[in-house]
This record gives C-alpha cells, structure tokens and sequence, in this order.
C-alpha cells in the first residue's frame, strides 16, 4: 500500500462553509448561533465532492489510503470561544467521518479538536474520544497556537498539555503538530506560519524531556519538519549544550516527519538527514500549492515523484510508503489486518508501476 499520513477536506461542499459564516456572525453580533441540524450536506454532495478530487488524483497518482482531517485553515482556533469551536469541531469531524464510511478503503479518518485560546485543553478530550471510539478515527490534528500567530499558549512541553497526551497515550493515537490560519499579518498563513509552527514543535520538544514522562506519545510533524532537517546541525549543537541526549535518542523514538515537500531538493535533504523510519509518506494534496511546477510539468504536490526519484532503496521506500505509517498509526495497522491487508516490504520492490 501508499499511504498518505496528510491530508484535509479542503474541497467540502459549499454550505460548511456558509454555515460557518453564520455562526462567527453570530457570535460577534450576540446572536443565537446556528443549529447543527440546519447545516444539511446530502450524500451525494459528500461523493462528488471527494471523486472528483482527492479520490481522482488519489488514482491518477497510485496513493491507496489517505489520513483525512477536516481543513488547517478553517480549525481557526483564534474565533469565538470553546462553545463555538466544539461545534465546529463536531461538524467538521462528522463530515470526515462520512467520507471515510463512504471510502473506507481509501479514507481514515483523524480529528480535529476544539481547542480556544485561554481554555483548559482537557475540555477536547471528550471529542477526541468520540471521534476515536465511536468513528475509529486513527489520529489527531494538534493545534500548538489556538491563538492564530500570536503564541500565547505554553510550549508543547509544558505541563497544560499532559491531560491530552494522557489521553493520546490511553487511546495510542499520534498527534500532526498543525497550526490552522494566522491573523497576525506578519505570517502568511501557508508560507509563514505553518513552516514557522513545524521549527518551533521541533525545538521545544528538544529544550523539554515531553518524550521521558510519555515515552510511547507520538508527534508528526508535517511540511517536512519545516526548517528543522535544514538546520538539523544547528538542532544537535543546542542540543549538546543544553546537555540534551543525542538528537537520535531525545528525539526520534517519537517524532516523525512528512513528505510535504514540494521539490526533488527538498525530499532529497530530507531522506539524508532524518532518519527513514522518521519519514512518512504525505502529499497535503488540493492544500496550499495546488498548481504545476513549470521546472517539471507536474504537480508540486504530486509528492511521490519525489519519492520514487530519492536515493532510497526498495525497503526503504515501502518504509516511506507504509511501513512507518502502520506504526506510528497502530489503529490504523489494525483497521488495515482486519481486512486483510497486511504490511508486504516486497509489494514496493517495483519502483513506480502504478504511478502515472
């Protein structure tokens, strides 16, 4: 199998987003908000929305099974308080959660979180279980800036937020370290603010000992790991001085790394600096570079290109491919056994054979 650790609804019908309006208006006005129940997507809706898009280049890129989580940009923490996000939050899981009952064998499904600025994070734990037990959800998106680029909220080593990696840790579910929309308009949202937020996880959880008080918690950290595999030197000298273990030790039994990297260059440095069993496969496809690279011909997020042409050997691509992904996603490895489809190192021996 490929499977894509990253990817978000961001092609939902029209009416979330309608019905989103209404509620942030309605909170800024003092209004009733809207019913859940008034928000009304058919089936039909739901499939024409995903076959026509990820589903499609899904096929036309030979990508089995993608991880989906509801959009980055619309979690926006930073908007009204803990009541509206919980129901955003619902609404936006629910949807993901019909995609992935539609699909099951392309789609599973992981969270987003009603996480608000100044709020206690317990208060998500409650939808966290629900999207784990009652939608099988594998995963969790974790916002480390509810406040939308001001970082007001203790860093992720910090004690507030040990009840959810409790949690994390009781339901064996990893957290994507992903930051949703900025409203400081000194980070552009995707170019800024994302790769800014994927650095600084990385460098908290290297001043901290997180990974000593929860040794199973598990953290991807997507684009790539931001700036991180760049200046992993810069990293392991801090590191030392701080008198930090090595890197290898401190760090990588449980942070992992995606391939949302939209250039060969890029994903080369990646695959020789970090470790392949750090890597996961991930494209972010339809997110925020959907056009074609006029240096290549082909989509920047057409990420498994960059995959097939990296100095890696047949194990270590089917590592990048599932592999790690089946680890670092155990209920999603055992959705996976319950149907049969069990991890073959073998089936990637032939580079590309399914890819357009």
């Amino acid at each position: 199998m490929i499977i894509d650790c990253h990817g978000h609804y961001t092609t939902a019908p029209a009416a979330l987003e309608a019905w989103r309006r209404r509620q942030v208006e309605a909170f800024g006005t003092g209004r009733p908000a809207p019913a859940a129940s008034e928000l009304r997507i058919g089936d039909d809706e739901l499939r024409e929305s995903i076959e026509g898009n990820q589903l499609r280049l899904m096929d036309e890129r030979g990508i089995d099974l993608t991880v989906f989580s509801p959009r980055a940009s619309f979690m926006a923490h930073h908007v009204g308080d803990f009541t509206v996000s919980s129901a955003w939050a619902a609404i936006c899981n629910e949807l993901c959660h019909r995609v992935s009952a539609m699909f099951p064998e392309r789609f599973a499904g992981a969270a987003m979180l009603p996480q608000s600025p100044g709020v206690p994070v317990a208060s998500c734990i409650a939808e966290l279980e629900r999207c784990v037990r009652d939608y099988g959800f594998v995963g969790v998106n974790l916002n480390p800036d509810p406040s939308g680029g001001f970082w007001n909220s203790p860093p992720l080593t910090d004690r507030h937020w040990y009840p959810l990696y409790e949690k994390m840790v009781e339901l064996d579910v990893p957290a994507m370290i992903h930051v949703s929309t900025s409203c400081n308009a000194c980070f552009h949202t995707t170019g800024a603010h994302y790769l800014n937020a994927d650095t600084t996880a990385v460098m908290q959880c290297i001043q901290g000992d997180l990974f000593a008080d929860f040794p199973t918690l598990r953290f991807v950290i997507p684009h790539g790991g931001g700036a991180a595999p760049y200046h992993w030197g810069r990293f392991r000298g801090l590191a030392q001085e701080m008198k930090k273990p090595p890197l290898a030790q401190h760090l990588l039994k449980n942070l992992f790394f995606d391939t949302c990297v939209y250039h060969q260059p890029g994903i080369d440095l990646l695959a020789r600096v970090i470790p392949v069993e750090n890597i996961l496969f991930a494209s972010e496809m339809i997110g925020a570079v959907r056009g074609i690279d006029p240096e290549t011909g082909h989509f920047y997020d057409d990420t498994r290109r960059y995959i097939e042409a990296a100095a890696l050997s047949a194990e270590q691509r089917a590592q990048v491919y599932e592999g790690n992904a089946r680890r670092v996603f155990p209920r999603l490895d055992t959705q996976l056994n319950a149907r049969g489809r069990r991890f073959d190192p073998s089936s990637h021996s032939t580079q590309g054979a399914r890819h357009a």
